[in-house]
């Protein structure tokens, strides 16, 4: 039973670490949030916080994960009240990202350090990545049985490609605060979001005989 009492009392730990961690990432950056930092926040030592961690780049991985399920929180209240499509609380989650500017610094130098095969946050970003291609290509395929989105697109390419766009912008927008990252997120998924069937206004005119 201590063994047992002992477990749950790390769990607790970990989740009260990766909380406060978000927040201070969040208000001060990931570039100014330091081990040292983040272990004030919770009364210990930096030796005690990493002891809940095998690596700062552990810490820092299971930090973003905590950000999902609070994102994935947040879509799921918003989705309660107005029945949104994956690609519309997706556009939401971008919106929101805008406001916490540390924690989209945190993702976009840790997705870029993840690339080596050994890196800590490797598991991390591959799962995610995976996830998102799956749950939007599984909204585009809702799309295309709605008649919304056409259906000799292709939706596993088509969520590659919205993953590719979402990050880049994020990078962009980190060195450029003006840069409406939701807007264009907003922007691209109009662009297949046209029925099949619609006209294309930009096409010329079919001359006559």
């Amino acid at each position: 039973m201590a063994r047992r009492g002992s477990y749950a009392k790390g769990i607790a730990k970990r989740e009260e670490i990766l909380t406060a961690a978000l927040e201070v990432i969040a208000r001060n950056g990931y570039g100014k949030a330091s081990v040292r930092e983040l272990a004030d926040a919770v009364g210990l030592s930096q030796a005690g916080l990493l002891h809940y961690f095998s690596s700062k780049e552990e810490l820092f991985a299971e930090v973003l994960r905590k950000r999902d399920e609070v994102d994935r929180e947040l879509l799921d209240a918003a989705d309660a009240d107005h029945e949104l499509s994956m690609l519309d609380g997706f556009v939401g989650v971008v919106r929101h990202n805008a406001e916490v500017p540390g924690l989209v610094q945190l993702y976009a130098r840790l997705s870029n350090e993840a690339t080596e095969p050994e890196h800590a946050a490797r598991p991390f970003f591959d799962e995610r990545f995976r996830l998102f291609r799956e749950m939007a290509a599984d909204g585009i395929r809702d799309g295309q049985r709605e008649g919304t989105i056409p259906a000799d697109l292709d939706p596993e390419r088509l969520a590659s490609i919205l993953l590719a766009v979402s990050d880049g912008l994020q990078t962009q927008w980190l060195m450029d605060p003006s840069i409406d990252m939701a807007a264009h997120i907003d922007y691209l998924i109009a662009l297949f979001q046209r029925p099949a069937s619609a006209p294309d206004a930009a096409a010329p005119p079919t001359p006559t005989a």
